[in-house]
């Protein structure tokens, strides 16, 4: 069965004890899990691969998560990484300031883990839905991510699981150009070596999965930048 890939999570927080059972909770939940415990190493590991959420603490050791967050939201290629954070500050002011840094949620210590993961699972919904499931939908393609069903025109298409990411990715994301290197990133995973026209191998073969029972090519050759769909 076809699988998309699981979210990449980073995890900022100083302190040893909350990192580890962050670490473990998402990991058992199936994701991708890096973490830092300053301020400067996390700005490296996002600058070495963009994680598809952060978990960061406010009160950290030298540059602090207001700052982190002030810095990733004003830049425009980390702007879109949805940021939850984590503080021991629970007056409204502080909230208030959390959220105009633009962090996309804010919670208070101690708090529930299991609410921390339906919030971050909410946030993925907005960024990587066909990550947690989410049936998506562009002119006449239905990609099903619980079923792992694709129909284009209510006929169903065959995809092999690396052709099922690429069409998820895509459909995430309608008419963003994906660099070679972006999708070998976010479909093969950033631990394995892939050649980048092993990507132009695979979306010959997702051309030819939408277009089997006839209609036009929507995926977008971009010359010199990449991929999109529309």
């Amino acid at each position: 069965m076809s699988r998309v890939e699981q979210p990449s999570v980073l995890i900022v927080e100083d302190e040893p004890a909350q990192r580890e059972v962050l670490n473990y909770n998402l990991e058992a939940e199936g994701f991708v899990v890096t973490s830092a415990e300053n301020g400067d190493e996390a700005l490296i590991l996002v600058d070495e691969a963009q994680p598809d959420l952060i978990v960061l603490d406010w009160m950290l050791p030298g540059v602090s998560g207001i700052e982190i967050c002030r810095r990733l939201k004003s830049s425009s290629k980390t702007r879109s990484i949805p940021i939850i954070m984590l503080s021991a500050r629970a007056e409204e002011v502080d909230r208030v300031r959390g959220l105009e840094t633009g962090a996309d949620d804010y919670m208070v210590k101690p708090y529930s883990v299991v609410e921390l993961m339906a919030r971050i699972r909410n946030q993925l919904r907005r960024t990587r839905p066909a990550s947690v499931g989410e049936r998506l939908e562009y002119e006449d393609i239905i990609l099903d991510a619980e079923t792992h069903r694709v129909t284009r025109d209510s006929k169903p298409l065959k995809l092999g699981p690396t052709e099922f990411r690429l069409l998820s990715t895509f459909m995430e994301k309608p008419g963003r150009v994906w660099s070679r290197e972006q999708l070998l990133d976010r479909v093969w995973g950033r631990d394995i070596y892939v050649d980048t026209r092993t990507v132009d191998v695979h979306i010959g073969r997702l051309r030819k999965a939408l277009c089997e029972h006839g209609g036009s090519d929507p995926v977008r050759t971009v010359r010199g930048a990449g991929y999109a769909l529309g």
